[in-house]
């Protein structure tokens, strides 16, 4: 016995047109570019390996100032990778001009960008292609180059900001400014020698 098919019902309420949205980590800085209408998600601290361990992992975090826990053993048992603070290390006050930075700990803001789906961080430049918006611009850091851990190149903000308090030579993972080296990479247009400048763009 086939049951016959009925009348189509009515045609339902058009639904939500879908958005593209986009998150990222505003290096050096606590809070998020508020002219652009990016939302802070939450405020931390950069964290990462230690700058001459061989192991562990190799980009930097940026850690949320109120951890929760899950099943734990408290103390250090040896067979595990750490976690820990970041600092800025610098010689000079150079790139970022007159404010010190050397051994104070760094901080860092996720951003939540609820209109725009693309991000992208553009090294070597400080402003972002047209039809994009600039999140924020800075310049190029990483760990040191003859370190054993290597780290990712991360855009830390053109004014950067510490953690108060944090002004300690604690070590941990650290943040070197980037310099050009010619040879295979172009000169010019490059410089040996220069502070590489970052730009964050979203589209």
């Amino acid at each position: 016995m086939f049951l016959s098919q009925g009348p189509p019902g009515d045609t339902g309420a058009p639904g939500t047109d879908g958005k593209a949205t986009s998150v990222y980590v505003r290096w050096g800085k606590k809070t998020c570019p508020s002219d652009v209408g990016t939302e802070l998600i939450y405020s931390g601290v950069v964290g990462g390996s230690w700058f001459d361990h061989q192991g562990g992992g190799s980009n930097y975090q940026c850690l949320p100032t109120d951890p929760q826990w899950g099943t734990y053993q408290d103390g250090v048992q040896g067979d595990k990778a750490f976690m820990y603070g970041a600092e800025y290390q610098l010689d000079t006050n150079y790139p970022f001009g007159s404010t010190s930075l050397h051994d104070q700990d760094v901080p860092c803001a996720v951003c939540y960008v609820p209109t725009r789906g693309s991000k992208l961080m553009i090294p070597a430049r400080n402003t972002c292609p047209t039809d994009w918006t600039q999140e924020y611009d800075g310049y190029l850091m990483a760990g040191y180059y003859n370190h054993p851990g290597a780290k990712e190149y991360v855009c830390v903000d053109e004014q950067p900001e510490v953690i108060q308090g944090g002004h300690a030579d604690h070590n941990g993972a650290l943040l070197y400014p980037v310099e050009a080296r010619c040879g295979s990479l172009p000169c010019p247009s490059y410089v040996e020698g220069r502070e590489l400048t970052c730009a964050v763009c979203t589209k």
